[in-house]
């Protein structure tokens, strides 16, 4: 994406769009790290000249690189299977209590401290000198200069919120070398020059800075939300909805570790407060299964379903794998005693339906934990595209959702550059320009939330 930014003006273009597609190898599901980054480099060659370069991606995977700086191996994918049952194994030797209390990260088997336990025998891992999480590892390659980016460091299970640095007690206590681990960058920060032989590849005049933003793409994201004022609780919809509010400091009480929400860092900082919820996984994992139909069409017939006849819990990790969704999705509601969803319009009807339950429960329960009331709901990311899906939230939570931008994460990374580079001003400058700027609808919420409250208590008493 190439970014341009003025005082009045912000204005977000495609340059290049290639697949992420994860291998699935005899020894577990890998992502193809070598096709990302040559994807990145196309992407420098059609953007053209730019005054720097920025790199946001998803969370807690990593690669592993030898002494001489050669990466050993594909990254391990989240949705791998290494770490089943790896949780328990490390609360034997640090409680998850205290995890939580040090760390105010959420339990999810995903987490790096995780794969880091599961991989800590392997062959790869004894070699290891450096790791770096995925956006640092293609910054690395760009630049030749490997740094931590907090904001995805943040999701390691290996930050200290309070701090903003290692949590040094429990990774003693569990062996994990932090200094495996290069220095902690933070957004704004420079990250080093684009190498000649990248200037070479992608026909770029250097130099060509590449400028270090909120790495995880969900802090991006957040940093784009075009609110005005505290009170607002955002959505950042895509693969995940990542659910929560913007806060000074982190919220570690053990109320907060049983309801699983997390603390993970944001820009300036802030805390991102949220709970991960499944997403629209669930409808991409079901589309795959039926072929990739039209989604203007299956949305318009959702539509016409009869509301809340079912639904599911959208954070349960039972949905985390690929594979048979529809069928799953079928499965869980037999199992609940609700009537099966059949056709594609009545499964998606129930995803839509469960996925609003679930941004509902997460808001106020975000605003209950942290006493941190809102007046809106901010739907960012891909789903904020969802005319329906957007609706239902707003029914749901009983609050106005101003959706947009849909290409937030994007938005937040070309900002932070802009900020370093003096081109804008603070965050709430940020917000502004982009509340100006980008086009945004507003739902209002219709009726009473009576049916949403006993759909609740329904799905809670399974």
């Amino acid at each position: 994406m190439v970014g341009r930014v003025g005082p009045d003006s912000l204005d977000l273009a495609e340059a290049h769009r290639f697949p992420n597609r994860p291998v699935r190898l005899p020894e577990g599901l890998r992502w193809d790290i070598l096709g990302l980054y040559a994807g990145v480099l196309d992407g420098l060659r059609a953007a053209g000249q730019v005054d720097s370069v920025g790199i946001d991606s998803w969370a807690v995977d990593y690669g592993l690189l030898d002494a001489d700086g050669a990466l050993l191996g594909n990254p391990v994918h989240y949705r791998d299977s290494r770490t089943e049952g790896v949780a328990e194994k490390v609360w034997a030797t640090v409680s998850a209590a205290e995890l939580y209390a040090a760390t105010g990260l959420q339990y999810a088997p995903f987490n790096t401290l995780y794969q880091l336990t599961a991989a800590r025998s392997s062959a790869q891992f004894a070699r290891a000198e450096r790791l770096l999480l995925v956006p640092d590892l293609l910054t690395y390659w760009l630049t030749g200069e490997a740094g931590t980016e907090l904001t995805n460091a943040s999701t390691t299970q290996l930050i200290d919120p309070r701090t903003r640095d290692w949590a040094y007690g429990p990774a003693e206590r569990l062996g994990i070398d932090l200094g495996l681990f290069a220095p902690l960058r933070r957004p704004g920060d420079p990250a080093g020059l684009l190498l000649p032989r990248v200037l070479e590849e992608t026909g770029l005049t250097g130099p060509v800075p590449v400028t270090t933003v909120a790495s995880h793409d969900t802090a991006s994201a957040v940093a784009a939300v075009p609110a005005a004022g505290e009170r607002f609780a955002y959505i950042c919809t895509g693969t995940w909805s990542l659910a929560g509010l913007e806060l000074d400091g982190p919220v570690l009480t053990e109320a907060s570790r049983a309801a699983n929400f997390t603390n993970e860092l944001g820009l300036d900082g802030t805390v991102r407060y949220l709970r991960n919820i499944m997403g629209l996984w669930l409808l991409q994992e079901c589309l795959r299964e039926w072929g990739d139909p039209a989604l203007d069409g299956l949305l318009s017939a959702a539509a016409e379903v009869t509301p809340l006849r079912s639904v599911v819990d959208a954070g349960d990790a039972a949905f985390l794998a690929p594979g048979r969704m529809p069928q799953r999705i079928a499965d869980a509601c037999r199992e609940s005693g609700q009537p099966v969803p059949a056709s594609p319009a009545e499964i998606t009807r129930c995803i839509l339906d469960s996925l609003a339950l679930a941004h509902r429960r997460a808001v106020a329960e975000a605003q209950a934990l942290a006493d941190h009331p809102v007046d809106v709901v901010h739907i960012v990311g891909g789903g904020a595209r969802n005319d329906l899906l957007c609706r239902l939230t707003a029914d749901a939570c009983g609050l106005p959702v101003v959706a947009g931008p849909a290409e937030a994460a994007a938005l937040g990374n070309v900002l932070v550059q802009a900020r370093a580079h003096g081109q804008v001003g603070d965050r709430a400058q940020m917000r502004r320009l982009l509340a100006r700027t980008q086009p945004l609808r507003r739902y209002e919420p219709r009726g009473d939330t009576a049916a949403w409250r006993a759909a609740e208590e329904r799905l809670a008493t399974r």
